[in-house]
């Protein structure tokens, strides 16, 4: 509670509202120890989600000053940069250990696997690139100094086990996609046909199923058991997120609070925990590990908030799929409640269904009287600060190629929700 509410208290002062927000960071890391196990801490994202105040803040303060973290935070902020040059050449070989990950020899299942894998379509890799910049921002010495050579060889060995978490979560979010797809019917992703479409319901599910077990197997050899109960727990929350949107009641689909942690469970949780997960591989401290899950976190839910807009802003040709697909699917998302707020007749509209088109535009219609959108935005900026605050308050550093890899984190925050596809 005390989480949610001092969010309501953020000052119209782009320094001190940064302050509340490092505060608050502080304040929730400074309980752990370090035999805090890693449920407890996943568990403990769901409790900021207890009263109005976590999705109703004061955000009009935070509105018009989106860049303030690049200009006000630290002297961490120097210099614009593209976050995925920084690790182009890796994101380079990740893909293409993907590629070899998906490998069978069923024909017809390979290709199903490989799907979303091949040059050209392998999308945005946003979340391997978040992880890949995490593993660098992490990179202070935590280890005991090392006879001249031995160093070199671990953090080798370090850094090819982090890439294997970035090759985890990007198996784990394309199944997502593929068994996604099939229960939306979906017939586009990513630009082109979805796997659903070309080649039928069961074969996706199949190469969804096949993408978790490969992921498993890899997640396996880290040998590393708090690592594999985190990811194991993500695909957990990803079933529990998407049944929770599939069997709502009324008052469910027209709850705020309902909807963040829908989100959180089928958005951020996957980018959390493999945050998370990076810190835990790296020996970081369960105050750094909490650090990191907070970017993970606050980032993913800017992300799906920026989602959300995008149904609605956006162009087919731009979001790779159809827009308005969520709202024509039956999905209440937060530009419409929002807009149920200022418009309480809405909700009879909501409660009918959008199965009659004219119900769609009926909402589509308070909608554009609503500030739905704009309310959004400043939701997603929230969260936004919130992810940049954690990079803020990682412990300080001289290592340049670290300093570098936290401003590129710092970009992407703002990259996520001033972005349009």
């Amino acid at each position: 509670m005390l989480f949610s509410y001092g969010l309501s208290r953020i000052s119209i002062n782009p320094r001190a509202s940064l302050l509340t927000c490092r505060w608050l960071l502080s304040h929730l890391t400074g309980s752990l120890s370090p035999s805090t196990s890693s449920h407890t801490i996943s568990d403990s994202v769901h409790k900021v989600w207890g009263c109005r105040e976590a999705y109703t803040w004061s955000v009009p303060a935070l509105h018009g000053f989106r860049h303030q973290i690049h200009h006000q935070s630290s002297s961490l902020i120097e210099d614009q940069l593209d976050p995925f040059s920084l690790v182009a050449d890796e994101l380079s070989l990740v893909a293409n250990r993907l590629r070899s990950m998906v490998v069978t020899e069923v024909p017809k299942l390979a290709s199903a696997a490989e799907y979303f894998f091949k040059m050209g379509v392998e999308g945005k890799r946003f979340r391997p690139a978040v992880l890949l910049l995490m593993a660098t921002a992490l990179n202070v010495h935590v280890l005991e100094p090392l006879p001249e050579g031995a160093g070199d060889a671990l953090m080798t060995e370090l850094r090819t086990r982090q890439q294997c978490i970035a090759e985890i979560t990007e198996m784990i979010h394309v199944a997502s996609l593929l068994h996604d797809d099939v229960l939306d019917d979906a017939d586009t992703r990513r630009g082109i046909g979805s796997l659903n479409l070309v080649m039928g319901n069961k074969l996706a599910v199949l190469a969804g199923d096949f993408l978790l077990s490969r992921a498993c197997v890899a997640l396996a050899s880290l040998k590393n058991t708090e690592v594999v109960s985190l990811l194991a727990t993500v695909v957990e929350h990803l079933v529990t997120g998407e049944t929770m949107q599939m069997t709502t009641s009324s008052d469910q689909r027209c709850s705020m609070e309902y909807y963040m942690q829908k989100t959180y469970y089928k958005t951020a949780s996957l980018i959390s925990n493999s945050c998370k997960a990076i810190a835990l591989l790296a020996g970081q401290s369960a105050e750094v590990a909490m650090l990191a899950f907070e970017f993970g976190k606050n980032l993913g839910l800017a992300y799906q908030l920026i989602d959300d807009v995008l149904d609605f802003t956006g162009t087919s040709a731009s979001l790779g799929k159809g827009s308005l697909s969520d709202i024509r699917h039956g999905i209440v998302t937060a530009p419409i409640l929002f807009a149920m707020e200022e418009f309480p007749q809405l909700r009879a509209v909501i409660d009918q269904g959008f199965e009659n088109p004219s119900n769609v535009d009926v909402a589509l219609e308070y909608l554009g009287k609503s500030r739905g959108i704009q309310r959004t935005r400043e939701l997603a900026t929230n969260h936004a600060n919130l992810a940049a605050a954690a990079i803020d308050a990682l412990p300080k550093t001289d290592n340049e190629e670290v300093r570098k890899s936290r401003r590129a984190l710092l970009d992407l925050t703002q990259r996520v929700i001033t972005r349009n596809k």
